[in-house]
C-alpha cells in the first residue's frame, strides 16, 4: 500500500466517524518556541491550552513535522530521519478512552477491502501506563486482546505532558511485531526493534504542575474536560505494510536513494559508509523539498539555518559519494512526483522550489572552496602554537558564516590530525539559538508569563478589532500588567500592558507594524501607546507607559490611534500587494513573498529569485506601480473560506497561518492577496511609489525596498536638486550626465596611473643608492631604513625585491624598508638564499617590526609585510630589525 494510500484512508475512515479533517498546518509554527512544525499535536496546542475555542469537538490531521535534533543519527541508524508525517484524530471533550481505543483497533485491523489497514490482530502489542487500570481494562475486555499482550511502562515510556504545567494523561501505545529476525521476543517493553511503536493514544485528563524531565512533576487534579490526543507515525505503518525492514526503503524515500544511485554510481547495499551517505542523502532532500515548499528559505539563523544545514549535508553527501557537478535538481524532480501525490501544492509551486534549491547548492559549491581555505588557515594556526584540539569559536564561524555543517568540520580537522571543541561550538549555537528564541518572545510578550494573557482570555475573550472601520472607540480596560506581572491598578510612570475588549489598534503581524496612540480613561488617566503585539491567538496587548493619573482595571476606556502613522502604513501596505503582483507579473510566480515590512511611509518586500533583478526590469516594475495608481483602483476587502479565495487566485504568503476563514485584499482587478492588515480605500492615495533599488539578502532571495507618498516626494524633490547642481557643475543637459560624468572619471583614473607610475618610477630610483649603502652586520648585507610618506605596499614590495637583487656576490643580504601611507606604518622585508641558510627570514624579522609598530605581520621566510598603527614607532621597528640580524648573524 503507497503511502498516499496510507494518507487518504486514514483521513476518510475519520471523516465517516464525524471528525473535521483539518489540512495539515505549514512546518513554519505559529508559535514563539517552536522553529518548525514537531508533531502533530502542535498546530491543536490553542485548543488543548484552551487559548482558542476548538472549532469541533471532533478532528481528524496528517500533519508534515520536521525534528532535528538528533540530525547527526540521521542515515547511521535506519529509524532516525528529519521529515515525517504523524496521522492524529484528536476529541476535545467530546469521547475518551474507549472511543479511541475502538476507532485505532478498528482502522488497524480492518479489512484492506473495507477501507482499514488489513493487520494481523495477532502480531499487534499493547503497552499502557503502571496504574492505568481502564485503558487495559478496554484493550483485553472491549477490544479483546490477550492480557499477555498488554504491558504496563513507566511514566518515561507511557505518560504524555508538554514539558510545562498544562494538561498531561497517561498514553496506550500500539505495537507491530515484525518476527523474530528483527531480535527476541518479549514485547515492547523487551524489545522496541522488533515490536516497533505505529499508534500512540494520549489520554488528556490531568493537569500537571511545575517539574523537569519526563517524570517530575506533580500532578494537580483533573482536566474541566477530557481530550484525546492520538499519533500515528505513517512512515512506520509504510514500512510494515510495504513488508520493507526500515523507513528508507518505503516508496516515498527509496525513489530518492535510487536517483542517488543512479547519479553517483554507488549501489545501495555495497557498504555500510555509502549506506549511510545515501540514507542521508534521501532524508534531507526531502525534508529540503517541503520546508521550502512551505516558504522555508536557506539562512544562517533559525529555521533558514536548519534549512541550509541539511541541505548541504545532502550536498556534501552526494560530493563524498562521488556526484560530480549539480545534482539536487534531479534529486529534487523524484521528491516533488512522489511526494506531490499527497500535497498537490508541491507539484504546482515546482518552479520556485526549484530555484530556491538550486541557488543555494550553487552557492554552496563555492562556500564550499572558501570555507575550505578558512579551516586550512584555522588548522595551520593551531598546529603551529601546539595545539591539538580546533577551538569551539572557529567551527561557529565556519558554521555560521560559512555554512560548514559541524560534521564536514570534524571530519577535515580529524584529517590533519586535530580534534574540534564541539563542547564550545554547541555552546555558541545554543547562546545563538536562546538569544533568538527570547528576542522572539520577548517582541511578543514583554517577557510576561503567557498564563497571565491566557487568563484574560479566559474570562473576556478575544479582543474584538475595529480598526479596518474605525481609528477611535469606546471600550473597557479587562487585563492589566505593571512589568509584566498582573496588577489590579498602574500609575504615572508605570510601564504597563493594557487590554481592551475593544480596540482599534492593529497589532503587529503579517509584516505590518503596530499602531501607536492614546489610551484615555474615565478618570483622566492617559496611557500612551508605543506598542500593539498578540502573545496568545485573539488576545491585543497595547504597550506602553501611564503619562497622566491611575489606570484601574475594569475601567471604561476610549482608544485612539495616531491616524497620520497609520494612513502612512495602509499606504505602505498597500503599494506592498501592487509590488508583489508587479514582480511576479515581471518575473514569475517564483518571485513569492518571502517576508515583508510595512512601516509609515516605506516598506521592503523580500521575493525569491535566484539573481539579481536587472536595473530595467525594476524600472518596468515601478512604472506598471505608479500607472496602476493612476487608474484610481477601488480596494476592498472580503472575508470568505480558504476554498473560496483559492477559486479566485487569492495569493497566500508563506509561513503565514490562516484559519478557515480568511480575508481577502482585492486591487480592482490587478491584486488579490490573503491579508489581514490595513489599506488605502483607492490605489490614488497613495500618490506615488519610488523603488529605490533591490540587494541579496540571502539565497535564492532578494530584497526591494521603497517609499511612499509624500515620503517618495521628497526623495524625488532632493534627487532632483542634485540634478540640477550637477548639471550647473558640467554646464549640459539632465540628460548628458551620465556621458559628461563617465568623462570626467575617465580623465581622473588616466591622471591617477600617470601619477602612481610617476611615484613608482622616482621610489625605484633609490634602489641603486640603498643597496650600495647597506651595512656590513657580521658578513650580512642589511639595507634598513624608511622611504617617504605616502609610499604604497605594492611599491613597497618592489623597491624591497630591487634592493635585494642589486646586492652582488655571495653575501647574506636582508633588506628591510619602512613607509607610511594613509597615516599606517609599512614595512616589507626579504631576505636572499644565503640568508636564510644562516636562519636569517623575512617572517620572523616582519613579526618582530610589526609587533613593535603596534600590529602584526607575516609571510615567506624569503619576503614578508606587516604594518600597524603608530608611525612614531619605525625608528624602534628599524632598530628591533637590526638587533635581531645582528644576533642571527
Amino acid at each position: 500500500m503507497e503511502s498516499a494510500e496510507i494518507r487518504r484512508r486514514w483521513l476518510r475512515f475519520f471523516e465517516e466517524r464525524g471528525h473535521t479533517v483539518v489540512p495539515s498546518a505549514s512546518l513554519i509554527a505559529d508559535d514563539p518556541t517552536l522553529l518548525l512544525v514537531n508533531a502533530g499535536m502542535v498546530p491543536f496546542k490553542p485548543y488543548f491550552l484552551g487559548e482558542v475555542k476548538p472549532p469541533a469537538p471532533r478532528a481528524t490531521s496528517v500533519q508534515k513535522c520536521v525534528r532535528t535534533p538528533d540530525i547527526e543519527e540521521v542515515g547511521k541508524t535506519t529509524r532516525h530521519g528529519t521529515f515525517f508525517q504523524m496521522c492524529g484524530n484528536f476529541s476535545f471533550g467530546d469521547y475518551f478512552k474507549e472511543g479511541a481505543v475502538k476507532y485505532a483497533w478498528e482502522l488497524l485491523t480492518g479489512s484492506q477491502a473495507d477501507g482499514g489497514y488489513g493487520l494481523d490482530p495477532e502480531k499487534l502489542w499493547i503497552t499502557v501506563y503502571l496504574d492505568d487500570d481502564e485503558a487495559e481494562r478496554l484493550w483485553h475486555e472491549v477490544v479483546g486482546v490477550p492480557k499477555e499482550r498488554i504491558q504496563r511502562l513507566g511514566k518515561k515510556e507511557n505518560y504524555w505532558s508538554m514539558g510545562v504545567p498544562g494538561p498531561c494523561g497517561p498514553c496506550s501505545e500500539i505495537n507491530y511485531d515484525r518476527g523474530p529476525e528483527f531480535g527476541i521476543e518479549g514485547g515492547p517493553a523487551v524489545n522496541d526493534e522488533r515490536y516497533v511503536e505505529i499508534w500512540n493514544l494520549v489520554f488528556m485528563q490531568y493537569e500537571r504542575g511545575a517539574g523537569t524531565g519526563k517524570e517530575d512533576f506533580e500532578i494537580l487534579g483533573d482536566l474541566p474536560s477530557k481530550n484525546i490526543d492520538t499519533g500515528l507515525g505513517l512512515e512506520r505503518l509504510a514500512m510494515i505494510l510495504q513488508d520493507v525492514p526500515n523507513m528508507y526503503e518505503t516508496d516515498t524515500l527509496r525513489v530518492v536513494i535510487d536517483k542517488a544511485t543512479e547519479l553517483t554510481g554507488v549501489r545501495y547495499g555495497a557498504a555500510h559508509d555509502s549506506d549511510v551517505s545515501l540514507r542521508v542523502v534521501a532524508d534531507h532532500i526531502r525534508t529540503s523539498t517541503m520546508l521550502i515548499g512551505d516558504g522555508v528559505t536557506p539562512g544562517n539563523e533559525g529555521r533558514g539555518y536548519v534549512l541550509r544545514r541539511i541541505m548541504r549535508r545532502a550536498i556534501r553527501n552526494m560530493r563524498l559519494l562521488g556526484a560530480k557537478g549539480l545534482v539536487v535538481g534531479e534529486l529534487l524532480d523524484v521528491v516533488i512526483k512522489t511526494m506531490g501525490q499527497q500535497y498537490p501544492e508541491l507539484l504546482e509551486d515546482r518552479r520556485r522550489i526549484e530555484t530556491v534549491a538550486l541557488a543555494e547548492e550553487a552557492a554552496f559549491v563555492k562556500t564550499l572552496k572558501a570555507g575550505t581555505n578558512i579551516l586550512d588557515t584555522a588548522v595551520t594556526e593551531t598546529k603551529a602554537s601546539g595545539g591539538k584540539i580546533l577551538a569551539g569559536d572557529k567551527a561557529f564561524l565556519l558554521h555560521d558564516t560559512w555554512g560548514f555543517p559541524i560534521d564536514l568540520t570534524l571530519e577535515m580537522a580529524a584529517e590533519q590530525g586535530l580534534s574540534v571543541d564541539e563542547d564550545g561550538f554547541r555552546r555558541l549555537m545554543k547562546e545563538q539559538r536562546e538569544r533568538a528564541k527570547a528576542d522572539a518572545q520577548a517582541k511578543k510578550s514583554g517577557h510576561a508569563d503567557l498564563s497571565a494573557y491566557r487568563e484574560v482570555a479566559d474570562k473576556s475573550g478575544a479582543t474584538e478589532f475595529t480598526g479596518y472601520s474605525a481609528t477611535e472607540g469606546e471600550s473597557a480596560v479587562v487585563g492589566l500588567l505593571v512589568n509584566g506581572v498582573p496588577a489590579p491598578a498602574a500609575h504615572e510612570g508605570d510601564e504597563v500592558e493594557v487590554v481592551l475588549d475593544r480596540t482599534p489598534f492593529y497589532a503587529e503581524g503579517g509584516g505590518q507594524l503596530a499602531d501607536t496612540g492614546r489610551i484615555k480613561l474615565d478618570s483622566g488617566a492617559v496611557v500612551e501607546v508605543r506598542d500593539v503585539q498578540q502573545p496568545v491567538p485573539g488576545v491585543t496587548v497595547h504597550k506602553g507607559v501611564v503619562q497622566v493619573g491611575e489606570v484601574v482595571l475594569g475601567s471604561a476606556a476610549y482608544a485612539a490611534i495616531d491616524v497620520t502613522r497609520r494612513r502612512a502604513i495602509a499606504r505602505a501596505h498597500s503599494a506592498t500587494h501592487l509590488t508583489h503582483q508587479a514582480l511576479r507579473d515581471a518575473l514569475g510566480p517564483t518571485a513569492a513573498q518571502a517576508g515583508s515590512e510595512n512601516s509609515p511611509g516605506r516598506f521592503r518586500f523580500d521575493f525569491g529569485s535566484p539573481a539579481a533583478v536587472p536595473g530595467t526590469v525594476l524600472t518596468d516594475v515601478e512604472q506598471k506601480i505608479n500607472d496602476v495608481l493612476a487608474r484610481e483602483l477601488d480596494v476592498h476587502a472580503e472575508v470568505m473560506s480558504m476554498e473560496d479565495a483559492k477559486k479566485q487566485g487569492a495569493i497566500a504568503e508563506f509561513g503565514e497561518k490562516y484559519g478557515d476563514r480568511v480575508r481577502v485584499v482585492t486591487i480592482g482587478d490587478f491584486s488579490k492577496e490573503l491579508c489581514g492588515g490595513t489599506h488605502v480605500h483607492n490605489t490614488a492615495q497613495l500618490g506615488l511609489v519610488k523603488l529605490l533599488g533591490e540587494s541579496s539578502i540571502g539565497s535564492g532571495v532578494r530584497r526591494v525596498e521603497a517609499l511612499v507618498g509624500v515620503d517618495a516626494y521628497r526623495f524625488l524633490a532632493r534627487e532632483h536638486t542634485v540634478v540640477s547642481q550637477l548639471t550647473e557643475l558640467v554646464k549640459g543637459r539632465p540628460e548628458e550626465l551620465p556621458e559628461k560624468i563617465s568623462g570626467v572619471l575617465a580623465k581622473l583614473k588616466d591622471a591617477e596611473k600617470e601619477i602612481e607610475k610617476f611615484r613608482a618610477e622616482k621610489v625605484l630610483q633609490a634602489a641603486a643608492g640603498l643597496a650600495a649603502g647597506a651595512k656590513d652586520v657580521r658578513g650580512v648585507a642589511l639595507a634598513v631604513g624608511q622611504v617617504p610618506d605616502g609610499t604604497s605596499a605594492d611599491d613597497l614590495r618592489k623597491l624591497v625585491l630591487d634592493v635585494r637583487g642589486r646586492i652582488q656576490g655571495d653575501r647574506a643580504a636582508v633588506v628591510a624598508l619602512f613607509s607610511v601611507a594613509n597615516g599606517r606604518p609599512v614595512t616589507v622585508i626579504a631576505t636572499n638564499e644565503a640568508a636564510r641558510e644562516r636562519g636569517i627570514k623575512a617572517g620572523d624579522l616582519v613579526r618582530t617590526a610589526a609587533k613593535t609598530l603596534g600590529g602584526g605581520g607575516g609571510g615567506k621566510p624569503d619576503v614578508a609585510q606587516g604594518g600597524g598603527q603608530n608611525p612614531a614607532a619605525v625608528p624602534e621597528a628599524i632598530e628591533a630589525v637590526e638587533r635581531l640580524v645582528t644576533e642571527a648573524a
